[in-house]
């Protein structure tokens, strides 16, 4: 599909209340993370060598710089990463607290080394967790992105959807405060700087939404951004909505930069919001325009999810070729992002 000739207002049609659409694009929200031999597990084979050049890969950056000096500006002295990449290897976090998010995900506070270090991630940048049972013959490797401010001291947050078949998840949900996990970061994903895009697009299913609420809090934390945020996120209900009352807070306090739609597979009576499933027809009314100057897409959720929209990427290095929905909408691989 090509790109429409005639242009989209952001206030006037981007924020507009989208309506529900029947087109399906692909089922992906009731699907489960990825088993070995996926993308997800080529991921995860490259996430520990990708840890190790994590730290040198953000130093520097003006993501990093506003991190550190808002903790410097807090407590008058540059904080200490708990982790710095390189050759460090995995470090023993104390599980704090757990808190039950819904029917199948629950928040996981962990306590760092110190109680004045910060995690030592940056925008964008993910963290590798490492488990392994007693009758394991390798340890379960999978990478989270935290929920918790960068510039936090002494702890991290994790939200984690516990899946059947999923051997990480399981663990974490059977861990009870005082028991410790394995961690090692950051992982490099999208070095993001101020003002980098005048308009971005982030489509998430589940558990997907997690670094695109990271990058939403970097924008809107820091007052010289101006960059213009439209979120797509599905889930299978609204109970499944993840970071809902968050994401409401942004939507209410910038309502001019972000709106935020929701897609559930089940939707309640008297939902307002879209269901079915994310459709070629909503993102092409919601979205940023292929040939609009200075965007960005980004992609994150199930396979499923991934392959109807973007298509899958081969590796942490390799984006691989865009396809599906936002392909078919006229959208150049160079426009997005899959983390």
């Amino acid at each position: 599909m090509g790109c429409p000739n005639k242009p989209k207002m952001f206030a006037r049609s981007a924020f507009r209340a989208a309506q529900p659409l029947k087109t399906h694009a692909r089922r992906y929200a009731t699907e489960s993370g990825a088993k070995p031999g996926s993308n997800t597990f080529l991921y995860l084979a490259g996430g520990a060598a990708l840890a190790g050049a994590g730290y040198y890969y953000f130093a520097g950056t003006p993501a990093v710089q506003q991190a550190e000096a808002k903790v410097k500006q807090a407590t008058g002295a540059a904080a200490k990463p708990a982790f710095t990449g390189g050759d460090q290897g995995f470090v023993s976090l104390k599980l704090a607290d757990v808190e039950n998010v819904n029917h199948n995900t629950k928040r996981f506070r962990f306590e760092l080394p110190e109680g004045d270090m910060v995690s030592g991630l940056h925008i964008a940048s993910a963290i590798l967790t490492k488990y392994k049972g007693p009758n394991d013959e390798k340890a379960t490797l999978r990478p989270y992105t935290p929920i918790s401010d960068e510039s936090s001291q002494g702890y991290l947050d994790l939200l984690v959807k516990k899946y059947p078949d999923g051997p990480m998840s399981s663990h974490l949900h059977n861990m009870v405060p005082g028991q410790r996990l394995d961690f090692k970061g950051p992982l490099p994903k999208y070095a993001w700087a101020e003002n980098k895009h005048e308009h971005i697009g982030l489509i998430a299913g589940g558990t997907g939404i997690t670094p695109m609420y990271q990058l939403l809090r970097t924008i809107f934390s820091n007052p010289n951004e101006k960059t213009k945020v439209t979120l797509v996120f599905g889930n299978v209900s609204e109970e499944d909505i993840l970071l809902k009352k968050e994401l409401a807070e942004l939507e209410n306090t910038y309502p001019q930069r972000f709106r935020a739609f929701y897609v559930v597979d089940k939707a309640p009576k008297g939902w307002a919001g879209n269901t079915g499933f994310i459709t070629k027809d909503l993102l092409k009314t919601v979205l940023p325009e292929p040939k609009s100057d200075n965007i960005k897409l980004f992609v994150c959720g199930p396979p499923g999810l991934m392959k109807a929209i973007s298509g899958n990427k081969v590796s942490p290095k390799d984006q691989g070729e865009l396809t599906g929905a936002l392909k078919d909408l006229g959208y150049e691989k160079e426009q997005v992002y899959k983390f």
